[in-house]
């Protein structure tokens, strides 16, 4: 079977028509889900693009393999699902908005057939790319949208048209190298990730999908919800907003949260239509009966929803932690599936392998979703998490918490606890009530065990067989020696001397 990964950028996972969201057009990405088991409960392991995507791709958590941040030293000693494919004689291709790692030379050169980022070469060098040369051939560069926006950050979170049809956009092009790369397989199985810029600012789309959208468009109603008793870098985020210089007549705070929230909204109908070639071409191509085709975000975003413009400050609210998660797999998957257990993108690596029937990725920390996929609802885990270095967001049943290190707030103990069920638009925060305490004082003790259960560890004493999982070794339940592990690890009840 082969895989077809569509990964945005930014996708706010409750803007989807299919989740009732009563102003997003996505008619295509609702096609998708028709079709595929949706999971509703899915969340990113970072809020930032690179880290995010490290996970995607190697299955592990950032406290695994170290990235918090944008770009850095290339970790080329780590496997990700494109080497873990390509091993077992798959054609393998990176085609758009890659971001990974890419000092000196980007991590997954030699992991892919095909390295086609839209943005870097493969040593690192911006807008020296082949999408870029196609621009610059037409006399066209200064019009796309992120040269315009680097250049011009005064327009970060403005909304507009793009001078440029869709066919010269980042997705247009990405679209058009995925086909020529499935085109050039041949019958052999590929393993690809189409990554599309949208809809992370500039929020620019092709102008018929700006026009989708009236220019009264109603606002999120989460614009002006009061931050009160938000942490102080959330309350600082809300009133800069309000403070913007907007660039664009007219440049009050209505008009321009107003344009900024009609753009977001054109960019993923922007990514929609996109999604919809690809399907499209699998379909004519007949190669749609046997593709596995996921849709996913790196992290969500605000957008102008919580008063915030853009994804900074990050993990306060479920709005950035929570993705879009739609799969179809045939033969696998039932129409119109709605997943409700709680999974995570680092799950992606290791579902993809059982679902192609490769061997287990030694090298990922998370799980195999494809008995939830075939139906099935037993969950996979207790928790998600999302994580900076000195914070991070637990979902956990009905409550979402934020843990911040005291250190970050001056020695003041600063948290979030959120009721999702009674309260799904965070407007309470429940960390400072005294009928809560134990709430909030479970959620530290399960994220601390979830910290000690998903580390990586490099040497244990006595040694393990590292080809099995921690969890594979067991106490004997008579209290007798136990060799069910292996000559490495002799265990008695109650010792498990590898922790």
């Amino acid at each position: 079977m082969n895989v077809l990964l569509i990964l945005s950028d930014q996708h706010l996972a409750t803007c989807l028509g299919h989740e009732g969201h009563p102003q997003v057009k996505t008619p295509n990405l609702d096609s998708l889900a028709a079709g595929s088991t949706r999971f509703r409960q899915a969340y990113t392991q970072n809020p930032i693009c690179t880290p995010s995507r490290t996970c995607i791709l190697s299955g592990q958590y950032c406290h695994n393999h170290g990235y918090y941040g944008l770009s850095g030293p290339a970790p080329h000693a780590l496997p990700s699902f494109f080497s873990h494919f390509k091993e077992h004689g798959y054609r393998t291709a990176g085609i758009g908005n890659l971001h990974t790692p890419d000092d000196p030379r980007n991590w997954l050169e030699s992991h892919l057939d095909l390295f086609l980022d839209y943005c870097e070469s493969v040593d690192g060098r911006h807008e020296q790319t082949p999408f870029y040369d196609k621009l610059r051939a037409l006399g066209l560069m200064e019009k796309e949208d992120i040269y315009f926006f680097h250049r011009n950050p005064r327009y970060g979170v403005e909304g507009f048209p793009s001078p440029l049809p869709f066919e010269l956009s980042q997705e247009g092009w990405s679209v058009e190298e995925a086909i020529r790369f499935m085109e050039s397989c041949a019958g052999r199985p590929f393993c690809m990730e189409v990554s599309l810029q949208r809809p992370h600012q500039p929020f620019t789309p092709d102008k018929r999908f700006w026009d989708l959208y009236p220019e009264d468009l109603a606002l999120p109603p989460t614009l002006n919800q009061d931050p009160s008793g938000r942490p102080p870098h959330f309350r600082a985020s809300y009133e800069g907003f309000r403070k913007m210089q907007w660039p664009i007549e007219p440049n009050n705070f209505e008009a321009g949260a107003r344009r900024l929230w009609r753009g977001y909204l054109g960019c993923i109908s922007h990514v929609d239509h996109a999604v919809g070639l690809l399907l499209d071409y699998l379909d004519r191509a007949g190669l749609a009966s046997n593709t596995l085709v996921m849709y996913s975000a790196d992290h969500g975003a605000y957008s102008g929803t919580h008063g915030i413009p853009e994804k900074a400050p990050g993990i306060c609210s479920d709005a950035v932690c929570r993705v879009p998660l739609i799969c179809r797999v045939p033969g696998v998957t039932r129409p119109r599936a709605v997943c409700h257990q709680l999974v995570e993108l680092v799950d992606l690596a290791p579902t993809f392998a059982s679902l192609c029937g490769l061997p287990p990725m030694k090298t990922a920390d998370g799980k195999d979703l494809s008995p939830l996929l075939r139906g099935e609802d037993t969950p996979v885990r207790d928790v998600a998490v999302t994580e900076h270095p000195w914070s991070k967001a637990l979902r956990w049943k009905r409550w979402r918490f934020v843990h911040y290190q005291r250190e970050m707030f001056g020695g003041r103990d600063i948290g979030e606890l959120y009721d999702l069920e009674a309260d799904p638009n965070e407007a309470s925060n429940l960390y400072g009530s005294p009928p809560h305490r134990s709430v909030v004082q479970e959620c530290r003790r399960l994220l601390l065990e979830w910290i000690i259960r998903t580390r990586r560890v490099a040497t244990v004493w006595p040694a393990l067989d590292w080809s099995r999982s921690p969890y594979d070794y067991q106490t004997a339940g008579d209290g007798k020696e136990s060799n069910t592990a292996g000559p490495a690890a002799r265990v008695k009840k109650g010792q498990l001397h590898y922790i």
